[in-house]
Formats: C-alpha cells, structure tokens, sequence
C-alpha cells in the first residue's frame, strides 16, 4: 500500500525541497536552499556539499550577489548540524489532546499518549501544523522544563504515523479524522477487517460495504474524506514552509483540487484574490519561498493592488495616486521608479493569457477628481474597477430616479393632507410633529429622500407613518436593512415584511444579484433603515434595482459610524449642495427624555461628558487599570446585570469593545465571558479550532459574506447561537437571529467568531436590551465621538460603562477630522 505524501513526509522532507532554478534569488536565499536540501542531516563535511555551494557561489555571482566565505559557511553549517545530531531526541505516541494552536503559525500545546501508562500523559509544543487529534505522530525535537507546567517536549518536526494494532487503528478512526466515522463505526470497521482496516479504506474503498450499518451513501463519503485528507494532507505539509494555517490550505484545495501546488508554485499571487484568508502578505510570503524575485512586476502590482484593497479596508474608495505609490514603495521595499512603471502597466488592458484572442480588463483606474478642501484644485485618483464602476453606476441611478417623470405613487401629489393625517393620527394613535409631517411628505412625494435624526427624535414612527399611509394606497412596500437584527426590528415596527439587502436583492457568489436594472424589484417604496451602514457596493447594488418611477427612501442617523466597506454614502447624499432632498428630526420627545441612555446618547454627540447621578438605566463603574476594567466587565455582563434586571447574559447583553485587542478588546473579553456563561462540562459537546473553542450554546458571529452557506448566503455580521455538534460528521450547527439553522463543517470554523463581546463597528445596525462598554486608555487610538455615540446608541433600556473617566472624556473630546477618499457626492452635484 503506498502512503507516500500522506502518512510517511516528514516536514523537514518538505522544507528541504529544492525547487527548481535558482534565478532572481538573493545570495541568502540561495544559502538558505543548500541548508534546506540539507534536510536537518549531516552534510556540511560531506564533498556533496562542497560540489553544491561551487554552484551556489556560480550563480551567486552571475547575479551580483557579494562574496561569502566558503570556510565560514561550512563551519556554520557544520556546527549546526553537529548540534542537530547532538541534541535531537525522537518521540512516538497518540494526540490524545490539543489544549492550544495557533491557526497562523501552528504553534501548538498537546499532550500525546507516548504508552507510558493509564493517564500519564506528554506535554509538547511546537510545530505541530495539521496535527489531528488520533493521529499517531513521530515527533523530533529537544526535552525541557517549564517552570510552571514541569517536563515538556519541544517539537521541531513530526511525521504522521498511521497505527500498527487494531486498538490503535479503532482510535485513529473514531476521533473524528475521516467525516462520516465515529466510535460506533470505527468500532465495527475495525472488528469486521483488523489489521487490514486501512489498507481496506485505501485501496478497496468499496469493501467498506460489508460492514453491517454502512450503506452505500456513508461508504462513499468516507472513500471521499479519506482522499480528501491524503491530498489536503500534502499540500498541507507543503505550505508548512511559509506557515500556512491547516484551515487555509484546506481552502486551497478545495478551490484547486490537484492543481492546489502547481498554483501556489507558479502563480501565488492569484491566491490572494481567489481564496479567502490569503491576502498579499501570505501569498507575498508563499512568492518568496518559492523564488518569484523581490522585484518582479507581477510582485508589484500585487503589491499596488493590496494597497488598494487596504485603504478600501479602511473605508476609501480611491487613493491619491502619490499617496499609493508612497505606501507601495514602504510596502515592498522597492524603487520609485519601478512603482510608477507597474501602476501605468496596471491601468492598461493586457492579453488575458487564458483565452487566446482575449483582453482582460485595467487593474485599476485613473482618473482625475475634485481635489479636497484646502487642497489642490484636482488630484489623480487610482481605484480598484470594482468601486470605480459602483461610484459611477451609483450616482448615475440616483440622479436617474430622481429625474424620470415616471411616478409608480402619483396619488400623493394631489392628496388632502389635513385629511390624510387625520386619518393616519386615528390609526397610529399619536400626531406628527412638524418635522415628521415634513419627512412623511418628503417620501411619499420625491423619487429618492433622505431621513436622518438621533435617537428619540422619531425616525421610527415616522418610517411607521410612511408605510401605513402609502399601503392605504395600496401601494407595493418594499422593507429592508443592511443586518437581520436591524430588519427584524423593522418588520416589528410597521408590521410588514422586512429583509436584508442581501436577502432582498438575492446575492449570489461573485456578488451578482438576482434583481438589478435588468430586473427590478416589484415595489412602489423602497424604504432602507440603519443607511449609514450602506458601503458603495451595496448601495449601488440596491439602487440598480429599484425600478424606474418607485420612490426611495434612506433612513438612518448620518452622526453614527460609517459603513464598515468603502464610502460614506449616507453623508455623501446629505452633503450641502447635494441634489438629494432630505430631513433631519431634531426634536426629542418628552417620553425620551426621560431615558438616560437617549439623554447621555445626546450628550455624547454635542461634545458632553455623560451624566449618571440619578439615572436608573446608564451607569459607570470607574476603573482606571485596563486589565482590571476587562474583568470588571465580565463581571458587569455576566453576573451583576441578570442578577439585578433579570436579563439573559447570553440573549439580551452584549458587550461592544472599542478595539479587538487588548485586556479590555473583544477577543480577550470573548474567552472571559465564554468561561463565565458557557463554561466547558462533561456532557456538553466542544470543538477545539485554533486556540478557540467551540461549545453547544456559544453565542458566535459570521465575519465574512459566504453566498454558498445557508438558503441565500450567510453573510457578515450575522449573529447566532450553536446548537448542536456532531464530531462525526465534523459539523456544528448554529441558529441564526435570522431563524435559520446554517450547518459549518469543522474546517470552516474561521467563519465564525464569538460574539460575546463584539466591536463597536461590528454591532452597528443591532439593538440590544443592554450594552457593557469598556471605555478605556488601552484602545486611546480608537477613542472617538461617534464610536461612543454608536455604542451608547446600541442599547433600548440599559448601558453600563466600564473604565476611566479619562478616557471617556478623550472620546467625547475627539471628532474624527479625517474624510473617506470618496467622489460620489461630486458626481452627484456636476
């Protein structure tokens, strides 16, 4: 039976690989390649090696690279692996449990049952990158001591072992390695075939059929995972050089299959665009290991793109173009001059070298734009295709909306409205203000408006007017938010139907829509609440399909965060000057003003500090430690505030963080409250991904849009509980707030996140019954206005806030002086 590549490579197998060609490598790099061929043995000494580093220096030289000393080098070489030889002990045994890896590096904590007897088990840690639990391993490495956990193994390199006794073999399949084996079945297979058991699955597959309770169905999907993982497996072990987590070379493959190492070899750069978790930094690294020189083009404009790409990140949808090749040439580490040569090439059309004949599209756009206040006149502007294509398609279907003569709602032009908001006051039980009869007429009357206003000035029940007044009508009312909370909370407002923009427009991988231009929504009113959270993509997507003559109508508070993506759309169609009518409501009512949380919500948006004497519903716990304010926070959510309000930790608090990291950011504030409302027992089913754990009841959210989960695509933010988990089928299940039961397998996991604690940008577009925030001088650099206003805006009765008065005050104190590199409010007003 052969197992070459599966069971038998050891990792030093694989970084020793000598690919082939030395050209455009460093004279370090060559050196680096002799001491990888060297494969952790002896050659120093060896007159190989002497006939090796002959034609090392040939090539070195041949490019330029400065002289080395050939005695120096092999002395090195020598000493080092004379140390090798000395020091490098072998281990065996079975990977009972992984106690802590990390995903990045694979740097993992496990204890390995080595058969020293019942229960006593070996700490190791190290490189243990795609490691399974049941895995039989052959560990080298070095003993030690830790001071506080005792003797431990240090891991250098490992080679899978697949197991010699059938007690070993039944262990191996009932870990849950192969989907579709558990106990129960790795029991039988083993009883029915022995020791021939994995020779059965690898040559015989469809032998597994003999097996009493294994159909054909189950037969099959174990003959596929089982090939699955012989070839995931050795891309795997290829990738370990450049430190590819097991999850990403999982995806990989699957978008690959057998060509996965041929791309990585000849074109990593593709990677970063086509698999998800691999941005250019990786594939930057996987280059480089495999000899793409430093100052290739294809590396550069790679380089420009991923420029691009981050700024958009940070929500720009262009950058001044001496702006980029200033952050090309710190990013790449090379000259001016060859940026400004990739950057022109990337703006032309090329030869798309997979279809003959064929011309792929720029890379990027140049343009020149309205430069900013107090700058140059204009400035050239390079975008990415995609948001220069939305920015143009945007303002053209906003401006085409507004000007057609078509009107799918012309009753409202001529309508009685004293009668009609009599009317409307007998259905809702309460009369418009001036400013909210304004907005109703706004809506009903204009093809594209905008309502904006803060918390407790009335958006809501001026959004409930509008509907109940254009459905007296009988006109097609079409509801729909950027999150699900934001689209349930919608729906429960005016009793109708709402969705998410994903939802509505029926997104498809790729981010083609269902409804476009081409096939508009059937709807007379298209109402978007939470607009703020509307980046230019999604916006121009929704616009397109809103039909000529239907009028639409943005909602939301223009003072809260902007999108998480690229442009301020909200602000944009706001801006003085701009064509697009709107209202701002600024009067808050009487019943608000007895909240503390809109009362302090206000404050905080004027430049206040909050006050909390005599408030029953915004409080302040005062700690100035950020360490100490993490736990008190934990505290605050998990114990103090259902002991007292009687709320659900898991289902009414969240807890919204400034940053993700630190003591006081999310990820740190994640595990504490994980330990605290969803602790580890017995009997409640767990899986360990990385250093994270996931249990049945976790609270989680999905952190990137995946149009291929779920019955139209799960997309980012959405927020769920889990529960269930099958370590057979490698799958947990999670409940979405959507009331959808969306199924993960196990190497899909970084999807997901806890979310007990989440950022502040994150929760944008949710309510919740109460909010803990940490507010202190660990996330200084984060500390704005808006940040805070947007939290504090989060919560319907409740806020705790947990920290320094300090820092609160920096956030009040700090209004965001930068804008978005966006030009869709010019092409709006020219």
């Amino acid at each position: 039976m052969c197992r070459a590549g599966f069971d038998g490579r050891t990792r030093a197998g694989f970084d020793g690989r000598t690919r082939a060609g030395f050209d455009g490598r460093t004279r370090a790099g060559l050196v680096q390649s002799v001491r990888g061929q060297a494969g952790g043995h002896v050659l120093a000494r060896s007159p190989e090696l002497i006939t090796v580093l002959d034609a090392v220096e040939a090539v070195a030289v041949r490019h330029g690279a400065p002289a080395v000393s050939r005695h120096r080098y092999l002395r090195i070489m020598s000493n080092q692996a004379e140390n090798r030889q000395v020091q490098l002990a072998v281990v065996e045994g079975v990977l009972e449990r992984i106690t802590y890896a990390n995903e990045e590096n694979g740097y993992t904590v496990a204890r390995v049952d080595t058969g020293r007897g019942a229960g006593d088990l070996l700490t190791v840690v190290g490189a243990l990158l795609g490691a399974q639990v049941g895995e039989s391993l052959r560990m080298e490495g070095r003993w030690g001591s830790h001071p506080q956990y005792g003797k431990q193994f240090t891991v250098e390199n490992y080679t899978t072992v697949l197991p010699a006794t059938v007690q070993g073999i039944r262990r191996y399949l009932g870990s849950g390695l192969v989907k579709g084996i558990g106990p129960i079945f790795a029991d039988r297979i083993t009883q029915h075939f022995g020791l021939d058991t994995l020779q059965i699955i690898e040559e015989e597959p469809k032998r597994l059929i003999e097996v009493p309770g294994l159909g054909p169905k189950r037969t099959k999907k174990i003959a596929d995972a089982w090939e699955e993982q012989k070839a995931i497996k050795e891309v795997m072990l290829f990738l370990q050089t450049v430190e590819v987590s097991t999850s990403i070379a999982v995806r990989i493959y699957k978008k690959y299959g057998d060509a996965s190492i041929s791309v990585v070899k000849n074109q990593p750069y593709r990677l970063a665009a086509d698999v998800w978790g691999i941005g250019f930094l990786t594939a930057d690294k996987i280059a480089q290991s495999v000899g793409i020189p430093h100052d290739s083009p294809e590396r550069v404009k790679a380089g420009l793109q991923y420029a691009l790409s981050q700024s958009a990140d940070q929500g720009h949808c262009f950058l001044p173009e001496e702006q980029l090749i200033a952050d090309a040439v710190k990013l790449l580490q090379v000259d001016t001059g060859l940026v400004i040569e990739c950057l022109a090439e990337l703006a032309e059309p090329t030869q798309d070298e997979d279809e003959p004949g064929g011309v792929r599209e720029p890379g990027v756009v140049r343009e020149k734009v309205p430069g900013p206040d107090g700058g140059p006149d204009t400035v050239t502007a390079v975008y990415l295709v995609p948001f220069h294509r939305a920015e143009l398609s945007l303002s053209a279907q906003l401006l085409r909306l507004l000007r057609t003569t078509e009107d799918r709602m012309p009753g409202f032009h001529d309508v009685a409205w004293g009668k009609a908001l009599t009317w409307l006051k007998g259905r809702t039980g309460a009369e418009l203000a001036p400013g909210q009869e304004e907005a109703v007429r706004l809506a009903l009357t204009k093809k594209v408006a905008v309502l904006t206003g803060g918390p407790g000035c009335g958006k809501s029940f001026t959004v409930r007017s509008i509907v109940e007044l254009a459905r007296a009508k009988r006109a097609k009312v079409v509801l729909a938010a950027p999150t699900g909370r934001a689209a349930k909370r919608l729906a429960e407002l005016t009793g109708a139907d709402a969705s998410t923009v994903h939802r509505l427009l029926e997104l498809k991988p790729g981010g083609d829509a269902a409804y476009d231009k081409d096939r508009p929504l059937d709807a007379d009113l298209v109402v978007v609440d939470e607009a703020s959270m509307l980046d230019l993509l999604l916006a121009n997507k929704l616009v397109k399909a809103v039909p000529p003559g239907a009028h639409l109508l943005f909602v939301g508070d223009v003072d809260q965060l902007p999108s998480v993506g690229a442009g301020e759309v909200l602000r944009d169609l706001l801006a003085d000057r701009s064509p697009i009518p709107s209202v701002r409501l600024t009067q808050v009512f009487r019943q608000a003003q007895q909240s503390g949380v809109v009362t302090n919500a206000h404050r905080i948006n004027s430049g206040q500090h909050p006050v909390t004497d005599g408030m029953k519903d915004f409080f302040l716990f005062v700690e100035d430690e950020t360490e100490e304010a993490g736990r008190l926070t934990v505290d605050v959510a998990a114990r103090r505030i259902p002991a007292r309000f009687g709320l659900d930790p898991r289902r009414d608090i969240q807890v919204l963080a400034p940053m993700h990291r630190g003591p006081a950011g999310a990820g740190t504030l994640n595990g504490l409250l994980q330990q605290a409302i969803t602790p580890g027992r017995p009997d409640v089913p767990e899986k360990r991904f990385g250093g994270r754990v996931f249990r049945v009841g976790d609270k989680v959210t999905q952190i990137r849009n995946n149009y291929e989960k779920g019955e139209n695509g799960v997309f980012n933010g959405t927020v769920g509980v889990v529960t269930s988990l099958d370590s057979e089928e490698q799958r947990l299940t999670v409940l979405t707030d959507e009331d959808e039961e969306v199924p993960y397998d196990f190497d899909e996991l970084d999807e997901l996140a806890h979310a007990y604690a989440v950022t502040i940008h994150r929760s944008q577009g949710s309510e919740y019954p109460a909010v803990v925030i940490p507010v202190t001088t660990g996330a200084w650099m984060m500390l704005q206005r808006n940040l805070l206003y947007t939290a504090v805006t989060r919560a319907k009765k409740l806020v705790v806030l947990v920290g320094s008065r300090k820092a609160i005050g920096q956030a009040v104190r700090t209004v965001s002086a930068g804008r978005r590199h966006t030009s869709l409010y010019h092409r709006l007003t020219t």
